[in-house]
């Protein structure tokens, strides 16, 4: 409800001064915990993990959770967090602050451990799932890794992920790590994650995740066939692809086949280009528009199982890669003037001049040749000269030897550096239903930069610099908690952005000028900044109206001012029909 006309307002300066009235500036936080509730995330772990505790495990995580959504504060801050906030609105009830200590959240992290950190996410996966209808025909998996700093020494495999030196994405050698990896849907929705130890293989835990996607895939009532897995590289190995299982899959051949070279070459030879447009999921910026693609389909067999390979090329050319053939040309270039240096260049004869043509012109470089055209010139013959007539003049020929680029060689290889090959079982639609073509193919790999856009918020740094907990599995709880929280916030914007779409709605972005109907999660915690809520004796009243734009995030999310005003406020979608959680 909100504030009463101004006749309330010296009776509320009145209750203020005798100190029966708060004031809490809420902003997301009330909307989160809203949402925590809709996915009954308090229930679910508590149903789970085993405790006496009189910190229940779930509503610890939620307080944790909470905090993470407020700029991620260091675990040992929690309590002082919850000490500034309306506890009551944004755990149920009332709780002392003193009940979150450090002591108590460590208790609950090993009793989480203890149970399964995978095995909770799940169960919250299904909730959410069946909560928002989130789209499950494509599902999303990848790794990344994470430094942290500290020994960790002596730790056992009983202990937890094992934190150790590995192949470090972040680009940090030296330092120990582990790793996370995510399986999910709906444009970035996780339904599974886990920690895995530092020195674990990409390879080796997409084989893993193979056997038991089945199993997860079930418990979301999807059966082989009913999903598509999409992953990066990684997962194509002969091995893996042996584990598939009668599943659709798409994945990038890996460079490392060879097969994978003569697709490339394949595709520019023959040059049927099938034009793909831009397949852009995400805006143009002014710093980077979108990519145009084009696309060459044929088919490959890897052990004896033919597979649909679409080599894919974007103009938008990989940096890197051109970066290294600008620097095969300086050596190809340099090479071939080395050789040339050693080169007799002038003759007396014509004939001998035009011989040395044809060897020079024979000289090899990868991709550079020589061009040489032959010259005659005068040039006075050696000795003094007769002082009563000019000069004796003799002719010579000379070489005269440019350096050129073979554009042929180069192009192909530019146009190679922008190619990678797609590689999958998923049938065409005119052979089978829920088919896709070679477009629904790369829009449905693209999907992947959902999972990268979530690894950016599990690796921000101010998550990353707080990980210094004791233990490994300590660490494992943690990440389970960043990863519900972002579970939380995928789950807000997906339905923002699904809501608005439906009804041909926009709201404010990042800046008032621009109206959107895809909004970000930090957008709207952006909008919702700084909203006043007025607590009088256990009852709340919002100090003012909110405004038209807050209103249309309220209802993108499934909620209304109640939020801020009911502890009980819960988002409206899809009821839950809670299923059994034997995991």
């Amino acid at each position: 409800m909100t504030m009463k006309p101004n006749d309330m307002s010296e009776k509320i300066m009145d209750m203020s001064r005798a100190g029966d009235i708060e004031l809490y500036r809420q902003g997301h936080l009330p909307l989160a915990s809203a949402w925590c509730r809709g996915i009954n995330l308090v229930g679910c772990i508590n149903s789970l993990v085993p405790s006496e505790m009189e910190l229940q495990p779930g509503l610890a995580v939620q307080a944790m959770v909470l905090d993470v959504l407020t700029g991620r504060n260091a675990l040992y801050h929690v309590q002082q967090f919850l000490d500034q906030q309306d506890r009551a609105l944004l755990l149920g009830k009332e709780y002392a602050p003193s009940l979150f200590n450090d002591t108590n959240l460590a208790r609950t992290l090993d009793a989480i451990a203890e149970y399964g950190t995978g095995k909770i996410i799940t169960a919250l996966g299904i909730q959410a799932a069946r909560l928002c209808d989130l789209d499950m025909s494509v599902i999303s998996y990848d790794t990344t890794s994470t430094s942290v700093w500290g020994a960790y020494e002596g730790w056992g495999a009983e202990d937890g992920p094992l934190i150790t030196q590995g192949h470090s994405k972040d680009g940090h050698p030296e330092l120990k790590q582990f790793m996370t990896e995510l399986l999910c849907v709906d444009h970035g929705v996780p339904i599974f994650g886990q920690t895995r130890d530092g020195n674990s293989s990409d390879k080796t835990l997409n084989n893993e995740m193979l056997q038991r996607i089945g199993k997860l895939m079930k418990q979301h009532g999807l059966g082989p066939g009913a999903f598509i897995y999409v992953a990066d590289s990684a997962m194509v190995t002969k091995a893996n692809l042996k584990k598939l299982a009668g599943n659709s899959f798409i994945s990038r051949l890996p460079a490392n086949f060879t097969v994978c070279a003569e697709l490339i070459e394949q595709a520019i030879v023959a040059k049927p280009w099938q034009a793909l447009g831009t397949q852009n999921q995400v805006a143009d910026t002014a710093s980077r528009s979108a990519a145009s693609y084009r696309s060459y389909e044929t088919d490959v067999t890897i052990d004896d199982i033919s597979y649909r390979a679409i080599v894919v090329h974007s103009d938008s050319h990989d940096k890197r890669r051109n970066k290294r053939i600008d620097c095969q040309l300086t050596e190809s270039e340099k090479s071939l003037a080395v050789q040339l240096k050693k080169q007799e260049t002038v003759f007396y004869c014509e004939a001998d001049a035009k011989k040395a043509k044809v060897m020079c012109e024979a000289l090899a470089a990868p991709l550079h040749f020589v061009s040489c055209a032959v010259e005659s010139f005068e040039q006075r013959k050696p000795g003094r000269p007769a002082k009563d007539r000019p000069a004796q003049m003799q002719t010579k020929y000379r070489l005269v030897c440019k350096i050129e680029e073979d554009s042929v060689k180069t192009g192909k290889l530019r146009e190679a550096a922008g190619c990678f090959v797609l590689l999958t079982n998923v049938p065409l639609p005119e052979q089978a239903e829920g088919g896709l073509d070679s477009a629904g193919i790369l829009r449905t790999y693209k999907g992947q930069y959902g999972v990268e856009n979530d690894f950016a918020f599990l690796k921000d740094p101010l998550v990353v610099n707080d990980l210094f907990l004791k233990t490994p599995h300590r660490i494992d709880a943690l990440g389970m908690v960043l990863i519900i929280a972002l579970m939380i916030t995928r789950l807000m914007q997906q339905h923002m952005r699904k809501y608005l779409h439906e009804n041909d709605i926009e709201v404010e972005g990042l800046k008032k000028s621009i109206r959107t109907k895809k909004p970000t999660f930090y957008a709207m915690t952006w909008a919702l900044t700084n909203i006043e809520v007025l607590l009088i004796h256990d009852k709340r009243i919002l100090k003012s109206v909110l405004s038209e734009n807050q209103q249309k995030y309220l209802a993108a999310l499934g909620l209304d001012e109640r939020a801020y005003t009911d502890p009980a406020s819960r988002p409206k979608t899809k009821p839950i029909n809670t299923p059994s959680l034997g995991l």
